[in-house]
């Protein structure tokens, strides 16, 4: 029996997307993914202008307009001369990808304190809320906007070490909803994908042969995720076939944990 896949194509000729902490990982494969797709593309990042400049040259070899913006997205003023400088470089960000991997603290709630739990909790709603509202005024205007949040598991299945992440990004999946509600009237839409595993430069010294088995026998598509799976899902929810998709929460981890 033959195999084929069937793939909708995402046409985002004439977008501009903003890819916040793109130089590696996921964000890195979105920004390719959304280039392939026909958008031109600002690569945000911290510390890493090598690894941007590396992203923003696969999507200039798909013939794409690429922005290289250094800023923290914690800090309000770093977000507020990046969306100026992105505006006035590419135009109105039409794709906002909220991915910035913000630091947490790794203990159990009987070893964290207050300071290292809220640290965390603060870090990634500031970052979704202020780089959600530097973009949203231009999508008004123009009455579209996508918006796509990058989320976690263990915002709905808790380990014993994840706490302030598994709590944090529970907040920012009940944000999204928010926005959602606040700004479907102006044809914007806000979607959370919330990945599992995935293996990147950062996971992949921690994948031993033990640990991929172990996921392999627990996920119904018997794998660990790549950042492409995450990414094509993500691309997904910028065009025009989910656009009357908003306000979802979307696993994103072969059905390891299914809503």
């Amino acid at each position: 029996m033959s195999e084929y896949c069937f793939r909708i194509p995402t046409d985002l000729t004439g977008r501009v997307a903003l890819v916040t902490g793109s130089s590696r990982g996921i964000g890195a494969e979105t920004a390719r993914e959304l280039a392939a797709a026909g958008a031109d593309v600002a690569i945000n990042y911290k510390s890493s202008p090598n690894a941007a400049q590396e992203v923003a040259a696969t999507v200039e070899d798909h013939g794409q307009d690429s922005l290289l913006v250094q800023a923290d997205v914690t800090v309000p003023a770093d977000v507020e001369a990046m969306i100026e400088e992105v505006e006035s470089t590419l135009g109105t960000v039409d794709v906002l990808v909220n991915n910035a991997n913000l630091p947490f603290t790794k203990k159990s709630i009987a070893e964290m304190t207050w300071d290292e739990m809220a640290a965390k909790i603060d870090a990634e709603l500031r970052a979704a809320f202020t780089v959600t509202k530097a973009v949203l005024p231009g999508m008004v205007e123009q009455e579209h906007g996508r918006l796509v949040y990058v989320s976690s598991g263990r915002s709905k299945t808790p380990d014993t070490s994840s706490v302030a992440h598994g709590v944090a990004k529970s907040g920012l999946n009940a944000f999204v909803r928010y926005v959602a509600e606040e700004y479907g009237e102006y044809r914007i839409t806000a979607n959370t994908v919330s990945p599992g595993l995935v293996e990147t430069d950062a996971t992949r010294p921690k994948l031993d042969e033990e640990l991929r088995a172990t996921v392999a026998q627990t996920t119904p598509l018997g794998r660990v995720a790549q950042p492409e799976d995450i990414a094509s899902v993500i691309v997904a929810f910028a065009g025009e076939a989910a656009r009357f998709a908003t306000g979802t929460y979307t696993p994103v981890n072969g059905g390891q944990m299914m809503e």
